[in-house]
């Protein structure tokens, strides 16, 4: 009974030892703690207990969208205009030219920007995982035994 009690207080406290900490890869990815691939509502799902968290991501989610979409407004405006400026009799750098350029441009600070704001929120993520771990640390665990027989006293 004595061994089916311990071995029962380890596995559940070995259970609390592993958290589910998140990562975040070089490609932009969060996996899970079994290297599976987290979709952006999974990710949300997780992250809906802590709303700083929840917005850092969300708006790490939406410079990544804005950014995209200026990188491609101005590498399309700018192709469109060389083909232009090679296809026909026009003096080539134009307004256009100098707005794709200008777009372009811009999306680089924002494209950096937006993978630092969701390392921040998965970072306070498994930040506030250790913290909850370790509020069952023991102090001090004792064997005591008297006439009576064997116990345990475990102080927290």
């Amino acid at each position: 009974m004595k061994s089916k009690i311990l071995l029962f207080a380890f596995l559940l406290f070995s259970a609390l030892s592993f958290s589910q900490q998140l990562t975040l890869k070089s490609s932009g990815r969060i996996y899970d703690f079994n290297n599976q691939k987290l979709s952006n509502t999974a990710v949300k799902e997780l992250l809906a207990s802590q709303p700083q968290l929840l917005e850092q991501y969300q708006q790490g989610r939406t410079k990544a969208a804005v950014g995209g979409l200026l990188l491609g407004f101005g590498i399309g405006i700018l192709g469109s205009d060389l083909v232009t400026g090679l296809t026909q009799d026009k003096t080539y750098p134009t307004a256009l030219t100098y707005v794709g350029l200008a777009s372009t441009l811009i999306s680089i600070p924002v494209i950096i920007g937006h993978s630092k704001k969701i390392k921040k929120a998965i970072d306070g993520y498994n930040e506030s995982l250790l913290i909850n771990k370790t509020s069952f640390n023991f102090e001090k665990i004792n064997v005591i035994t008297n006439q009576n027989g064997i116990g345990m006293r475990i102080s927290f």
